[in-house]
């Protein structure tokens, strides 16, 4: 219901239960749903991180709820304010490619057989229907992001046809979404009809490649509703397809849990520290990774720990001195 806002289902339902119960902390919120604790953590610092709920000072177990009149209404105004600001970019580009569209058309180096622009995430989604339905011998696809339940279950009638008429069917997933059930039903379901997903820690970008012969790359990849590419280019087709290959062969298979390495580090971990040794921000680690800044930030912290470093970059260079990384 809220998931505009940012608010999955699962996040909502902990704070509809903070709500309902001030008092509870971690314990007895993760006791009521059943949960393990690493999840209603990873719930409450995401309502943190969207100032839904503050910490109790002395007691980092335990948050305050916000009412939702206040917290809610100020999420509502600032995506209210995020959405007029893309439409302003949007109509800007609109003009842009028709400025483009009247100067390389028909007949250029850019004719639309090699690469074709899909603005918007409807347009995005008929035209991948359109190319998916004509696929004769694969699908291959990077899923980076959260998909909503009904994005999920709309498209498994496609899914399930390829899969009938010898279609191979393979995506990457983010390993974060192993613990969201919605990505999980749905993953058990096309396992079980012959499909394959792997996950890793993190993806660069949302891509989706038919065959051999077609390509679809985000215009924006910090935000793939923005619309997309389709390359046609054999060079390009085959360029992201080694990339997905690549990704592919150090994924884990869905079925398998992900494993620590010799150090004791998780995937995800290995995956943090490098991007500290890289002297990126909390901001895109936490982009990067699908995680809430705070569960960047403790498990930044956590690592400093481990590796006895007084700073973010001294993390990073004790773990290369270690081979951590």
């Amino acid at each position: 219901m809220l998931e505009a806002l940012g608010l999955g289902h699962e996040v909502e339902l902990v704070y509809r239960l903070i709500l309902e119960h001030p008092t509870w902390g971690v314990d007895e919120v993760s006791a009521h749903l059943a949960w393990p604790e690493d999840e209603v953590r990873f719930a409450l610092d995401t309502l943190a991180d969207l100032k839904l709920v503050r910490p109790l000072s002395g007691d980092p177990a335990r948050f305050r709820p916000v009412s939702p009149q206040v917290g809610l209404t100020a999420l509502l105004v600032r995506t209210e304010a995020e959405l007029t600001r893309r439409q302003s970019q949007i109509e800007a580009s609109r003009a842009a490619v028709s400025a483009l569209a009247a100067e390389y058309g028909v007949g250029s180096d850019y004719a639309p057989e090699v690469i074709e622009r899909h603005e918007g995430a409807e347009a995005v989604r008929n035209r991948l229907a359109e190319l998916t339905e004509s696929a004769e011998h694969e699908s291959l696809s990077f899923q980076p992001g959260a998909q909503t339940p009904a994005s999920l279950t709309s498209g498994q009638p496609l899914d399930k046809t390829l899969l009938d008429r010898g279609v191979q069917i393979r995506t990457i997933r983010q390993e974060i979404f192993r613990n969201d059930p919605a990505t999980l039903a749905h993953v058990r379901w096309l396992t079980s009809i012959g499909g394959a997903v792997r996950t890793v820690p993190t993806l660069p970008m949302r891509l989706v490649i038919v065959d051999h012969t077609c390509a679809l790359v985000p215009l924006d990849p910090v935000d793939s509703r923005r619309g997309a590419l389709e390359l046609r280019s054999r060079g390009a087709v085959a360029a992201m397809r080694a990339l997905f290959e690549q990704f592919w062969g150090v994924a884990t298979p869905w079925d398998e849990p992900p494993k620590r390495d010799q150090h004791g580090l998780s995937r995800r971990e290995s995956e943090l520290l490098k991007l500290l040794a890289g002297g990126h921000t909390d901001e895109v680690v936490s982009r990067k990774l699908g995680l809430s800044l705070r569960t960047v930030r403790r498990m930044t912290s956590d690592l400093m720990d481990r590796l006895g470093a007084q700073s973010r970059f001294q993390a990073g260079a004790h773990a290369a001195q270690r081979h951590w990384i």
